[in-house]
């Protein structure tokens, strides 16, 4: 009886290890993520960005990539990120990936989501990780912007498509507040229940009989009117594309900005 639980035990461990293993083997194919054309990491950002890139890769089945140049000779940046997604795709035989594209000679970023990732990724996900990294872009600060748009973008893939993951409802402040007023809404309401009621009101101490009001008057005195001018909204470069095909015929979800 020992001896055929030992093979039992055996038998499930070696399967599990088989799973395991082939479920690594089927996404430890890619092990780049970064093609920084453009020089404009280093090699210490290269490293990290690689290792983040990896780790979100793996948690969402889909590869996070990171595209740069500086070819002002370059097809315009959607074509260019294209063209370059399907050659990557054929290489890797993936067709799951975020793919950030940036072209440092024309200022612009485009942003695209591949695969599973064109539905847990849409165009509207799309541009609020755009307003988030916009900033950052415009300082220069390209390896912030990356892993900004890698944790972000696998946060908001995680809601269900079509909702919206910047609603308020989600936000943690607002759902803690709302309980604080419901507990204090709570709490007064048996505080109120619980204390004596009180049966005396003014009316009680006074004489209706010999009591009368001679007279009423209203007066106006005076009327301030202060103004405060509303700013507006900044924003973070003008907009532009959106979803579309590339050459190879891949969908993708996507929005772009000039930095």
């Amino acid at each position: 009886m020992n001896t055929f639980k030992a093979k039992a035990l055996l038998i499930v461990c070696l399967v599990l290890l088989l799973t395991g293993i082939s479920g690594v083997t089927a996404f430890a194919a890619v092990d780049q993520h970064i093609y920084d054309e453009a020089n404009l990491l280093s090699e210490s950002e290269i490293a990290e960005l690689e290792a983040v890139a990896t780790e979100y890769s793996q948690k969402q089945n889909a590869d996070f990539l990171f595209l740069t140049t500086a070819d002002e000779q370059s097809p315009d940046i959607v074509t260019y990120m294209g063209d370059f997604f399907d050659e990557w795709a054929v290489q890797n035989n993936q067709e799951n990936a975020v793919l950030l594209t940036m072209n440092i000679a024309t200022r612009d970023v485009y942003l695209a989501g591949f695969g599973t990732t064109e539905t847990t990724l849409d165009d509207q996900r799309i541009n609020l990780v755009l307003d988030r990294i916009i900033a950052e872009m415009q300082n220069g600060d390209y390896a912030d912007a990356f892993r900004e748009t890698v944790t972000t973008s696998s946060r908001y893939m995680e809601f269900r498509p079509g909702v919206n993951p910047e609603n308020i409802f989600f936000k943690t402040w607002f759902q803690l507040g709302i309980a604080l007023i419901l507990g204090g809404i709570v709490v007064s309401f048996m505080l109120y229940n619980s204390a004596g009621r009180v049966t005396t009101t003014a009316s009680t101490y006074v004489d209706s009989d010999h009591t009368r009001v001679t007279g009423t008057r209203d007066q106006f005195r005076n009327k301030t009117v202060s103004r405060r001018k509303v700013p507006k909204k900044s924003s973070g470069g003008g907009g532009f594309g959106g979803g579309g095909s590339t050459g190879g015929g891949r969908s993708f979800s996507g929005g772009g900005r000039n930095f």
